[in-house]
């Protein structure tokens, strides 16, 4: 009997592929559909089998995904993977850098604005209502009025 949770010359299941990158079967016949991964031909009234590539490549797509990349950023590096594109990948990739830096810029900003709206709780203790609560408010009225 074959084991589908280790590769074998045959290759693996999606069960076993799933198993050896953490991911779901549903994840990995999601990226099939966006085109990520490769669907492999299902021998005449066999299973389909996944290669070391195939794990690789899965590998890679959540590696990326841990760095911040979209599936379609991570599509478009996937087609750079022909060792002569490092000059757009290291593009992309610094697009994401400027991306994350505003971003960190953006949760300092809410950082400072949390840790004033903190510092104004801590400093009315027993008033009937809460600064926070009443500062969220008041910034919620304000953004619906301009809305309309």
């Amino acid at each position: 009997m074959h084991d589908t949770h280790t590769p074998s010359r045959l290759g693996m299941t999606i069960g076993g592929l799933a198993r050896s990158a953490d991911v779901n079967v549903e994840t990995i016949r999601f990226y099939q559909r966006k085109g990520l991964m490769p669907e492999p031909l299902r021998p005449s009234g066999g299973i389909r089998r996944y290669a070391e590539a195939d794990r690789s490549r899965l590998h890679f797509i959540k590696s990326a995904q841990r760095l911040g990349f979209s599936l379609d950023d991570i599509a478009d590096l996937l087609q750079l993977d022909d060792g002569a594109s490092c000059a757009q990948a290291r593009t992309k990739a610094q697009a994401k850098l400027a991306d994350v830096r505003a971003r960190l810029v953006d949760l300092s900003r809410i950082e400072r604005a949390l840790e004033e709206l903190i510092g104004l709780c801590n400093a009315s203790r027993g008033k009937v209502r809460c600064p926070l609560i009443t500062t969220l408010m008041d910034s919620a009225s304000s953004l619906a009025d301009s809305s309309t």
